[in-house]
């Protein structure tokens, strides 16, 4: 099977990713992606990319994506940027879940500077509540 062919299939890693891109848009994080870089990085697959609106909605997106993860017995290996919340960097190894504020978002542009990465197809999870 090819990467790209892979990316159609939920593997462990996606899967996690999705779920934290589902923890993103439970609390209403802004223009969620996920990027396939695992052919153009050799230290982690996925990118998960979301904007929040404001120093706490950063916090609370990282702190929920955390707890979301945590249920699924994943630890981040390492946090960066917690407590200024422009850019949080959640390292799970396998993918890394990046929150930023919108003007630090264009400013480092993850999307531009990974431009060659396939997307992940992700719709994010409809609740009844």
């Amino acid at each position: 099977m090819t990467r790209e062919e892979n990316l159609l299939e939920d593997t462990p890693t996606t899967t996690l990713a999705k779920a934290a891109a589902d923890a993103l848009a439970d609390k209403k994080g802004v223009d969620i992606v996920l990027l396939d870089v695992g052919d153009l990085l050799t230290i982690t697959d996925v990118f998960v990319i979301a904007t929040g609106t404001s120093r706490p909605h950063v916090q609370a997106l990282s702190e929920h994506v955390v707890e979301r993860l945590k249920d699924a017995g994943r630890r981040p290996l390492r946090d960066e940027g917690l407590e200024q919340a422009e850019w949080v960097l959640l390292d799970y190894g396998d993918f890394v879940v990046h929150v930023f504020q919108d003007e630090q978002r264009h400013y480092y542009g993850l999307e531009r500077l990974w431009g060659d990465a396939p997307r992940v197809e992700w719709e994010p999870v409809v609740s009844d509540a």
